[in-house]
């Protein structure tokens, strides 16, 4: 996708939502014009025109959402149960639903990451879940989802310019300064999106290794070669005896055992590790638990470590015979 393309959006303030969807398209497009105007004749000839126009045609490049009788939403879903109704577009999730694709395809493709169009489809998917419908839930006033400026959203915002900025400004610097803020806006939204899709890219690869991984202790103990693997949805879904995951640290100097939430997200465990090593260390866990290279274990009862993994697996021995498992 080499051609010269036009994107227009509005000039003045903008939102998360404005600046997702132009980057996005940016993304997509590496040759292209951007363009900061309420002029509708420049708006007409673009390319595609991101939160403006009152036209939403993903065909024809136009993702504007602010026209009389807008009603595009995300299909409906059940929650506990109970069908309800899919969440209302923004501009972010306009662009998203016809070009996060090609986004995806094109981030991959430049970092070397295979993905064929189901595990491109699963990416899509996952980066609306989880970013984009709470972009638009926020632009749309469908919902608060992150107090004062905790979130996306209000973060973006702190970039547009105030009075204070502005003083002495002309109309035409102003404007500079406006596009030079949301410049910085686009490129700060894209790496956070650049960084979530790689994120799930590499749980998505880490699947099949996962799955390959020599089971321990009657199969309760998943042992992982290597650290830093996302394993937490792949157990969870397929593993259910799986109580306790042995890996080797980020430093390569100890083995740490991690317990098994009860589902993703959770800080509860299917089994906490033994009360009696909460917040010891060194000399006084190898005391308490006999492993002489025991290197510490949490307060909080979820991680632990060793130097060897000889020394992990006694651990998580000592912490299944402890729970009754």
């Amino acid at each position: 996708m080499t051609d010269h393309k036009t994107i227009a959006t509005h000039s003045g303030s903008f939102h998360a939502d404005d600046v997702f969807g132009v980057g996005v398209l940016m993304g997509v497009h590496p040759s292209h014009t951007l363009i900061r105007t309420r002029k509708n004749e420049q708006i007409e000839a673009a390319d595609f025109a991101v939160d403006v126009g009152g036209q939403w045609d993903a065909a024809r490049g136009r993702f504007d959402h602010h026209q009389r009788g807008f009603d595009g939403a995300r299909p409906a879903r059940v929650v506990d149960g109970a069908s309800q109704p899919g969440v209302g577009y923004a501009s972010a999730g306009l662009v998203w639903a016809a070009h996060g694709a090609d986004y995806v395809r094109a981030l991959a493709q430049a970092q070397g990451h295979a993905l064929d169009d189901a595990g491109v489809a699963e990416v899509v998917r996952s980066i609306d879940a989880s970013l984009v419908q709470y972009l638009d839930i926020v632009d749309t006033g469908q919902g608060d989802v992150a107090p004062g400026i905790f979130g996306l959203s209000a973060l973006i915002s702190q970039l547009n310019t105030h009075w204070m900025d502005e003083q002495g400004l002309t109309q035409d610097t102003k404007a500079a300064l406006q596009e030079t803020r949301f410049r910085e806006a686009i490129a700060i939204t894209r790496r956070f999106l650049d960084h979530a899709i790689v994120r799930k890219i590499s749980q998505l690869r880490a699947k099949e290794t996962v799955r390959r991984a020599p089971r321990l202790l009657d199969g309760r103990v998943l042992h992982l070669r290597e650290g830093g693997m996302p394993w937490t949805h792949v157990v969870l879904e397929e593993m259910p005896e799986v109580l306790l995951v042995i890996y080797p640290d980020s430093d390569g100097d100890q083995y740490q055992i991690k317990t098994v939430p009860v589902e993703a997200g959770s800080f509860t465990a299917k089994m906490d590790l033994p009360e009696a090593w909460a917040g010891l260390r060194e000399q006084e866990m190898a005391a308490v638990t006999g492993v002489a290279d025991s290197v510490f274990c949490h307060m909080n009862l979820f991680i632990a470590g060793a130097r060897s993994q000889a020394g992990a697996v006694r651990l998580a021995e000592l912490a299944l015979q402890s729970a009754g498992r």
